[in-house]
């Protein structure tokens, strides 16, 4: 298992619950959606896989380390964050500096940081955003160069709040490549959202939030096909699946319904 929660519960200073006894196992090489509306506690639960916020009851596993105070640096070596929003993780003048930065704080030789760095801006195409400071980048480009920051270390599991919150078309598809290509090499991909419509095409797992809580976990294909867990969550059914809910085949993107409806016109001589 990539993640362990165990019995985990949080709350805010403020009274406001964040997690309620959440127990959750996370498997590794997976794509799985923390799916809830706000305020269900999406957030609050990413925050505890990489030790910003650490367990008030219970404890977090990651790769069967368990979190605390002594080992958050070997934590967030294995475990890359991406914020909603990347202005709060790029800050140095230009995105090189940025890619950088964490290099320099593992201590990697000057060379090998160099190697590094050109080799993943090859692979996400920001090579000619190197000099750039990231104030001049759009928000996609500042998506990619955040996910960079994190990627050049080379991190077992990359954890993102709402990674595609904001993005245009181009840029939504764009993102979700990179992601599968990373996914491809076997990593973990651990997000949140409110988009059950994503969650029912792209996810290979799906965990349901509601109030703190875990309503439901499992396999994308049967967790949102269970209406009463995600009703129960305030949540709408997922488009594709109400529309071939009453036949057999279920089509889990636009692609796969095309080529349904295009064989049953064939069939039919349409």
């Amino acid at each position: 298992m990539a993640v362990k929660l165990n019995n985990v519960s949080f709350t805010y200073p403020n009274g406001r619950i964040g997690l309620r006894e959440v127990n959750l196992h996370l498997k590794s090489g997976k794509k799985t959606a923390i799916l809830g509306l706000n305020g269900s506690g999406k957030s609050t639960l990413l925050y505890h896989l990489n030790g910003t916020i650490l367990p008030q009851t219970g404890s977090v596993e990651i790769l069967n380390l368990k979190v605390h105070k002594k080992n958050l640096r070997e934590i967030r070596r294995q475990v890359g964050f991406l914020f909603d929003y990347p202005d709060h993780q790029l800050f140095s003048t230009t995105v090189y500096q940025d890619l950088k930065f964490g290099l320099d704080n593992y201590g990697y030789a000057e060379e090998e940081k160099k190697e590094r760095i050109m080799q993943v801006a090859g692979e996400l195409g920001i090579t000619q955003l190197l000099d750039y400071a990231p104030y001049q980048l759009s928000l996609g480009q500042k998506k990619k160069v955040a996910i960079a920051g994190l990627i050049v270390l080379e991190p077992s599991i990359i954890v993102c709040d709402e990674p595609f919150s904001g993005l245009d078309g181009s840029g939504l598809l764009q993102f979700k490549e990179l992601l599968d290509n990373w996914a491809a090499k076997g990593k973990t991909i651990i997000f949140s959202t409110h988009d059950v419509d994503l969650t029912y095409e792209w996810a290979d797992e799906v965990v349901i939030l509601s109030e703190g809580r875990v309503l439901k976990q499992g396999p994308t294909g049967e967790v949102l096909t269970d209406e009463d867990s995600y009703h129960r969550a305030g949540l709408v059914n997922p488009l594709l699946y109400d529309l071939f809910s009453h036949l057999e085949f279920k089509p889990k993107n636009a692609r796969e319904a095309k080529e349904y409806l295009r064989s049953i016109a064939n069939q039919v001589g349409y």
